[in-house]
């Protein structure tokens, strides 16, 4: 069963800064649920999820998993970073193994990683070193890693970044279908709107100065998902325009700070959130 999570009224400071990173964050996941972190570079997405896996402690507040303060890493929940981290002088197998070896579980273990190894598409370099695979390949052997040892919660930090596009949309599909499948809890950090559609239940915008949450999009559409349909591209537009409002700029120069400010509602009514969902609707049909 997958991981209960609550963030608790978390404000941090870096050292050295006067305004906070967060302030007064405040969400709940339930468990099987995937939530979508995003928003503009610096707004303490990475910071939060961070806190999440229990590698940097807030300021204020806590996070709760399963009721349980998390203060320090755990076994049961799982964090895939940018970079995949691999030892580069193992094997993939061996690589996709560890988490599992760490654990004692090693009885069923080359069954285990068969399985994972063929669905991120790697069963051909099983018994390859990790050094001369591809940076996307390699991204692939540390997602086997993660889902190996069956996590409550898997974390990922913009795990699909380095991927080229076909291999990209297939890992978001195979991802969502295991965490489903296992009940797992998702919380993850992008950039891209629609692999936030794509993967999420729930999408989460962050402003940033300090980092809050702007505003938040249910996504309720049914797996798998369907990129062409006309659900899936309202949603993308309605998304486009909450995000816009995190960084939409003044018309003006000589606008002061407060006047700047441009409401979720706002934006999504603008004639740019506008066109974009036009546009969208239009690239639907044709498909």
């Amino acid at each position: 069963m997958g991981a209960a999570i609550s963030i608790d009224c978390i404000t941090h400071h870096y050292p050295g800064q006067e305004q906070p990173t967060l302030r007064d964050i405040r969400v709940n996941v339930s468990p099987g649920e995937t939530v979508a972190l995003i928003g503009q570079s610096g707004c303490g997405k990475s910071t939060l999820l961070h806190m999440l896996a229990g590698l940097l402690l807030p300021s204020e507040g806590c996070v709760r998993i399963n009721g349980h303060q998390v203060i320090k890493p755990s076994p049961r929940w799982n964090m895939m970073f940018q970079k995949p981290s691999l030892y580069p002088w193992m094997t993939v197998r061996k690589n996709a193994s560890l988490g599992l070896i760490f654990q004692g579980r090693k009885k069923a273990m080359q069954g285990r990683i068969d399985e994972l190894l063929e669905t991120v598409g790697l069963t051909d370099k099983a018994e390859v070193n990790v050094q001369s695979l591809s940076g996307g390949q390699q991204q692939r052997v540390a997602l086997a890693r993660s889902l190996a040892t069956d996590p409550e919660l898997l974390l990922l930090d913009e795990p699909f970044s380095a991927l080229d596009a076909f291999t990209r949309v297939a890992l978001q599909d195979e991802v969502t279908r295991l965490a489903r499948a296992r009940g797992i809890s998702v919380v993850f950090v992008t950039h891209d709107i629609e692999e936030a559609v794509a993967m999420a239940d729930r999408v989460l915008v962050m402003g940033s100065n300090p980092g809050t949450i702007t505003a938040e999009l249910c996504v309720d559409i049914d797996h798998p998902r369907d990129r062409n349909s006309q659900a899936f591209v309202d949603l993308k537009a309605e998304l486009m325009g909450h995000f816009g409002a995190t960084r939409t700029p003044p018309a003006d120069p000589q606008q002061t700070d407060e006047s700047r400010i441009t409401t979720p509602e706002a934006a999504a009514q603008s004639p740019t959130a506008k066109a974009v969902a036009g546009e969208s609707r239009k690239r639907a049909r044709a498909a």
